[in-house]
């Protein structure tokens, strides 16, 4: 078995540097003792070296700051006191937000290599900016356009007329269409976006599809996880705000919109037509039916099913999904209940 190895493995992460700690600290809004001191790299405060800077954001950890060989950490104000000799504070209200600013700086996010791969296949009525990259295997169909310095990975499909913007990442295999794409919008592994909804109408003979007309729109900044499915819209479109980050494995049904900044975990499915704030987050394995208005802020539990609207910044939890407050008081009457069960009637003398 390997030894473990530090973050950022050259075999598959771009590295920079070393960096100054002057200009870490300018990047992460603070000051620091020594401006000159040079940094090479970052990693967790158990394995992270002299020359290393590390993070502490979670006081679960706490008790390894004390012991920690870093040269610099990125901390809350309230663990600067506890920093060993030699040891540079980096102090911050959110240490998480300056690691994830200083990790980038060191470990840049891939950047197109402009260019078209020979086994891409490209209608001739695409418009791609030069700077953009199509890789090995690739479609890009008729009329669709590619922004500048965006990356289109290897068998992935963009389909007639999607509009992709700038700075965009469309990883290996994902499919595209019935779409316009912002700034910066990053599509995972396999993610499925702009297909048909499901959309249908009973009738005594059976079901007769429903054409889906609408589009899927994506605003700048998202991100959407593998394998994760948004349906575009049947007379409506699907919108999913900037800002949006979308975890692997979700649906998201036709004509759904979710404002921006929300959040939505692993394995969560929204059905149609379906109403989400800006600032939501929706946990793991939650689901919501149709038709449903989910107000800005609010928060709903994991495995919640969530079948009535939900109030901005009310915390949900339960099948059916109720205020996170009635939901415990239930939790622990149950339990009382069972405990005094298993413990029998009492008896008189």
């Amino acid at each position: 078995m390997q030894e473990t190895a530090k973050p950022g493995d050259a075999r598959f992460f771009r590295r920079t540097g070393p960096h100054s700690l002057g200009q870490i600290a300018a990047l992460l809004g603070t000051q620091t003792t020594a401006p000159e001191r040079l940094i090479h790299g970052v990693a967790p405060l158990q394995s992270a070296g002299p020359e290393d800077v590390s993070f502490l954001d979670n006081r679960r950890y706490a008790d390894l700051l004390s012991a920690t060989k870093a040269g610099a950490v990125i901390l809350h104000p309230d663990f600067a006191g506890s920093v060993p000799e030699g040891c540079e504070a980096l102090v911050t209200s959110e240490p998480y937000v300056g690691w994830a600013k200083i990790s980038a700086l060191f470990h840049p996010f891939p950047e197109a290599a402009a260019g078209r791969h020979p086994a891409a296949i490209i209608d001739p009525s695409a418009v791609i900016d030069p700077s953009a990259e199509i890789g090995p295997g690739a479609v890009v169909a008729a009329g669709a356009e590619i922004g500048a310095g965006t990356s289109i990975g290897a068998l992935a499909y963009v389909g007639p007329g999607v509009v992709i913007g700038k700075n965009c990442r469309i990883h290996p295999q994902a499919t595209v269409s019935h779409a316009i794409l912002g700034n910066r919008v990053v599509l995972y592994p396999g993610a499925r976006v702009g297909q048909d909804g499901f959309g249908f109408a009973i009738s005594k003979t059976g079901f007769t599809p429903v054409p889906q007309l609408g589009r899927v729109l994506i605003g700048d900044g998202a991100e959407i996880g593998a394998n994760t499915t948004i349906d575009r819209g049947s007379a409506q479109d699907t919108v999913i705000g900037p800002g949006v980050h979308i975890d692997n494995l979700v649906q998201i049904g036709h004509n759904v919109n979710i404002g921006a900044n929300a959040v939505i975990v692993a394995q969560a499915g929204v059905s149609g037509s379906t109403q989400i704030g800006p600032g939501v987050m929706i946990a793991a394995q939650a689901g919501l039916t149709g038709h449903l208005n989910i107000g800005a802020g609010a928060r709903i539990g994991a495995q919640s099913g969530v079948m009535q609207d939900v109030p901005a910044g009310e915390e949900v939890l339960g099948a059916p999904a109720q205020n996170a407050k009635a939901f415990f008081r239930e939790v622990l009457t149950l339990r009382k209940l069972a405990q005094n069960a298993r413990k029998g009637p009492k008896t008189g003398n």
